[in-house]
């Protein structure tokens, strides 16, 4: 018989095993983490609408990458999901984020356990992909982007990782309304009806949330959400870099947890009231241009980045088909809906536009369909009771993509092709229409687009006959020139929270694509898992994720050639493909088998990349000037004093942006008079304040502040800020900042 002392020793013994190996009591050890990951504001194309005169020019709010490390004990399995504010991910980006984490950490993170996903906006700058089709625009690589990019990556993992405690991870799921409409309704509609039945809408409207507790002081760090809508809330027109709407709910969402936490600055109301403070205000002029140091704008930042901050992130998902300019598509001539099929204006694509929700102000619609997706997010983080328990694992795999034999029903063997993208692609959606002389769902090329297309590269006779009915206007995975113009090699992920399965996917998937994978890898799971997956088990996917490939239509949308099938690279049975490599995926997590190690791996293009944008010259202000001066100082309305919903402008003479990026700074502060001190209260990472660049001649230019006075700012004393650098040729980088005149607020 066993002593009492020994049952204590067993016990013991027995919880450390637990600690050791796993999860004790559904804890986890969590930790989140953020980093600025703006890239230059002047002068570099943005990426997403392909459009070449899309060029940097101010940031509206800042970038960031948030991250999560979730692990079963301090040495034990983990992953780390970070999601960046950019188009998509890049696959050189994430080489180069896993030999620094390599450096950092040795193989606790690796490529099979780092996820990083992007959000789709389309307003941030380019240049930081690696083949050649992604960084046209861009005038080839844009180091500046790209470094901007991997540092935020890699410092929010390392946060998260240094911030590593046990915790406790609750899901909830929920509905949001009106934030996405099919933009190719016509394409669902060629999915099989009885397919289409099982649906009550042709978009995903659920929105599935974590919420991480820290254990110890029960106090929510952070929250993590995966819901479909296009980042094209900002239009191909926006020079102001933003994170869209995504990006605005999750600055929206960080700002409501820290106010509703009390963790907030306080502002006081000044003592001084009415006509008082138009005469005090009058009395205080313009400081003009004067030095300061590298990190003076730091300090005037409203959010620290200490590492305490409450983490907040909006992720993308099966996003291929879904619009948030949810008001629908109008002929911009005749104010008409636009053609049906072909989403043209009497056969002219340029006309077909989407409106959102505060059309025609995209600012407004950015917001509003940022605050549809915040509004679901709180509801679901406040309710949020279902704990996830169970293991922590990953499976990850880089299959050839452009030559995968795969098994349909009846034993029919079928192939992927070379990366092609067809005549649809370049009609561009209504989101962002593209070229005139394509229209969606073309199927012949003119002549005269052949004739461009062949001095390019004609497509081989293989490569059309395997895309068809695509018409192959670009066949990029036979371009070599001057090196590789798309992917063939791609990484596919899936990572397991408990009941809950993340699926990294390197691409677009469509509503109805990305419905198909789901359920398949849900069941391969169920029915391989010798019970241990459960009916209720979440299966999300996370779209964007390690690197970029374009979209994934359906076989039945695919026929249509609208846009999404257009960009399908891979030919009709793409998406099969990526469902028969998933199940071997979920296979092998079902029955803890390791993933057959292929041996392929993507290449690594930095050697060979080509960068033809020209980096800023030597700065030099007009004659008897100082960066920092005012250029055109605030001019105040007839009352005097400015009051909530107005608009408050100030210009100063600056220097190109691109010097120096201000990261974890502002180039943009509002800052408020507290008993004879100047307080920050908002700068360009919150929705209020714009910041717009303009080159004037050579060697300087003009920056405008704008604040829209939003309704809770109190009245008082205020005035606008510019922080800056410049650089004369063969000299090192000075800094600047200057402040214009004050001004009251009623």
């Amino acid at each position: 018989m066993m002593s009492s002392k020994g049952h204590r020793c067993l016990l013991l013994l027995s919880s450390l095993a637990l600690v050791v190996s796993g999860v004790v009591d559904g804890e986890y050890l969590v930790g989140v983490g953020s980093y600025d990951s703006t890239g230059p504001a002047a002068d570099v194309n943005m990426m997403g609408y392909g459009n070449m005169q899309q060029n940097t020019a101010g940031i509206h709010f800042r970038l960031r990458a948030r991250a999560f490390v979730v692990a079963e004990s301090p040495h034990g399995t983990r992953f780390a999901f970070v999601n960046l504010d950019a188009g998509m991910a890049s696959q050189l980006v994430t080489i180069k984020v896993l030999e620094r984490l390599r450096s950092r950490f040795g193989d606790l993170y690796t490529e099979e356990n780092v996820a990083i996903s992007g959000t789709h906006t389309h307003a941030g700058p380019g240049g930081y992909l690696q083949y050649v089709l992604y960084i046209v625009t861009s005038l080839g690589f844009v180091k500046q982007s790209f470094d901007a990019i991997v540092d935020a990556v890699e410092q929010s993992i390392v946060q998260a990782h240094n911030h590593l405690k046990p915790g406790s991870i609750f899901i909830n799921q929920g509905d949001v309304d009106n934030a996405g409409i099919s933009r190719s309704p016509s394409a669902y509609l060629l999915n099989p009806a009885e397919e289409r039945a099982r649906y009550p809408t042709n978009v995903d409207t659920q929105m599935t949330l974590l919420k991480f507790v820290d254990s110890k002081s029960r106090e929510s760090i952070g929250a993590f959400n995966w819901f479909a809508t296009h980042g094209t809330s900002m239009s191909r027109d926006n020079l102001l870099i933003s994170g869209d709407n995504k990006g605005a709910a999750a600055r929206f969402f960080e700002d409501w947890c820290r106010s509703a936490s009390g963790k907030g600055k306080p502002v006081n109301r000044s003592n001084i009231h009415g006509s008082s403070l138009v005469k005090k205000a009058q009395t205080i002029g313009p400081t003009g241009g004067k030095p300061c140091s590298k990190t003076s704008s730091q300090s005037s930042k409203v959010r620290i980045n200490d590492g305490s901050l409450f983490v907040a992130a909006f992720c993308q998902s099966n996003v291929g088909d879904v619009s948030p300019n949810v008001l629908g598509a109008f002929c911009t001539d005749t104010g008409k809906p636009c053609d049906f099929n072909r989403s043209s204006c009497n056969g002219d694509d340029t006309l077909c536009m989407g409106r959102g929700p505060g059309y025609p102000d995209e600012i407004l619609s950015t917001k509003i369909i940022g605050d549809r997706q915040l509004k679901m997010a709180i509801e679901l983080f406040e309710s949020a009771k279902e704990e996830l328990t169970g293991k922590i694992d990953y499976r990850h795999a880089y299959v050839n993509f452009t030559d995968i034999e795969v098994e349909l029903e009846g034993n029919r063997v079928v192939k992927t092709c070379p990366a092609a993208l067809g005549a649809g692609f370049a009609a561009g959606t209504t989101d962002g229409p593209g070229q005139f002389g394509f229209q969606q769902g073309d199927t012949e090329i003119n002549p005269f687009w052949k004739l461009v297309r062949n001095m390019l590269k004609k497509p081989s006779a293989y490569q059309e006959k395997c895309q068809k009915p695509k018409p192959v206007l670009l066949s990029t995975g036979e371009m070599f020139d001057p090196y590789a113009w798309a992917p063939a090699i791609l990484p596919i992920q899936m990572l397991r929270l408990g009941q809950l399965i993340i699926l990294s996917v390197p691409g677009e998937f469509t509503t109805m694509a990305g419905r198909r994978l789901r359920e398949v890898v849900k069941e391969t799971l169920i029915s391989n898992g010798n019970g241990e997956f459960q009916e209720d088990l979440q299966v999300v996917i996370a779209g964007l994720t390690n690197t970029y490939s374009q979209y994934v239509a359906t076989f039945e949308e695919y026929t249509q050639q609208r846009y999404e099938a257009a960009s399908t690279l891979y030919g009709p049975h793409t998406l099969s493909a990526y469902i028969q490599e998933f199940k071997k995926l979920a296979k092998a997590m079902a029955t803890g088998e390791k993933v057959p190690t292929r041996g392929l791996s993507p290449p690594d293009l930095s050697s060979v990349q080509l960068s033809l944008l020209l980096p800023p010259l030597g700065d030099t202000p007009p004659p008897g000037i100082n960066f920092g001066d005012m250029k055109e100082d605030v001019a105040l309305p007839e009352s005097k004093a400015f009051k909530r919903g107005d608009r408050v402008n100030a210009t100063f003479w600056s220097a190109d942006p691109r010097h120096d990026l201000l990261t974890e700074g502002t180039f943009a502060v509002v800052e408020k008079l507290e008993v004879e001190r100047w307080i920050p209260v908002h700068d360009d990472d919150d929705f209020c304040l714009f910041f717009k660049w303009k080159s004037e001649d050579y060697g300087y230019g003009s920056a405008t502040i704008e604040w829209e006075v939003p309704e809770e700012a109190k009245p008082g004393i205020y005035r606008l800020r510019h922080y800056g650098s410049s650089q004369k040729i063969f000299s090192p980088t000075e800094y600047f900042t200057g402040a214009s005149s004050a001004f009251s607020v009623f």
